[in-house]
């Protein structure tokens, strides 16, 4: 029998993908140009085993770097930074992110995201601007993490959020306050509160393996989006517990809500 007096922790561990660059120094809009995304995604991971997934995970990075084919690899050297210490879905090469993408599923991850498109949110940061306001990209990232963490927080109890770090600044405490909001959506939404303590984390990708894993779904889903490739995504697509995209809403006006009763493909995105 399990015991009843154990404390639940669940542990998250968030990262983005795409960027939030929208406009020029000179003030023009750079979507449609050469390596600039058209979408901004966050994505959170919970693992029910997280000590075995990282088990799993190292060994598996441990048994490519030991493997003669990658000897001579740049990405593979210790001093690349790369491949060597921690996976990386943009970095690796193929052959590493089939081996990556083969593991992932025995892990039994549950993923949810949110999307931003860029377009709308050109169109926000120009209304704004007219208003002598300005559209932060840290305050798009916040409310993301908001809408992402609204029903989570009160299913174990003690929670620990684990951030990739982003940029050069230490963003704890208003990653904090973006989690307080979450949990005050949550008790208007239900009508009750959540007590449950919360502790926020900024941490590299080598530090935890979660944040590779992280990297790893979203760089799937970005590749769904971006490109309109499905392969990545469908080999994880049962993982995706909700994806949200916001700026879709073409059927709803709060955006498209992807789960198992409307499962996202790519047929869906392109109608």
């Amino acid at each position: 029998m399990p015991d009843e007096t154990k404390k639940r922790i669940h542990q998250y561990f968030v990262d983005e993908a795409g960027d939030l660059t929208l406009f020029n120094k000179k003030g023009q809009v750079l979507l449609g140009r050469e390596g600039v995304s058209n979408y901004f995604l966050v994505g959170a991971l919970y693992l029910p085993n997280p000590t075995e997934a990282c088990k799993k995970v190292e060994a598996l990075r441990l048994s490519l770097l030991a493997d003669p084919y990658f000897k001579y690899v740049p990405s593979m050297q210790p001093t690349a930074k790369k491949t060597a210490i921690a996976f990386h879905a943009k970095n690796d090469l193929p052959e590493v992110r089939r081996e990556v993408f083969k593991l992932l599923p025995e892990l039994e991850a549950k993923v949810i995201v949110a999307i931003r498109r860029k377009s709308v949110l050109v169109t926000e940061a120009q209304a704004l601007f007219r208003y002598g306001r300005k559209l932060r990209a840290d305050n798009i990232y916040d409310d993301l993490v908001k809408r992402i963490f609204k029903n989570l927080l009160h299913k174990a109890d003690e929670n620990h959020i684990v951030f990739a770090h982003r940029g050069t600044s230490d963003r704890k405490d208003a990653l904090k306050k973006a989690i307080i909001r979450a949990q005050r959506n949550f008790a208007k939404t239900w009508g009750t509160s959540i007590s449950k303590p919360t502790y926020v984390h900024s941490a590299f990708p080598a530090d935890f393996v979660g944040l590779q894993i992280i990297d790893y779904y979203l760089w799937a889903l970005q590749r769904l989006y971006e490109k309109g490739e499905d392969r990545f995504f469908l080999l994880l697509s049962n993982d995706y517990r909700l994806i949200m995209d916001l700026d879709d809403k073409r059927r709803k006006p709060y955006g498209e809500w992807y789960k198992d009763s409307n499962p996202l493909s790519l047929a869906k995105l392109q109608k």
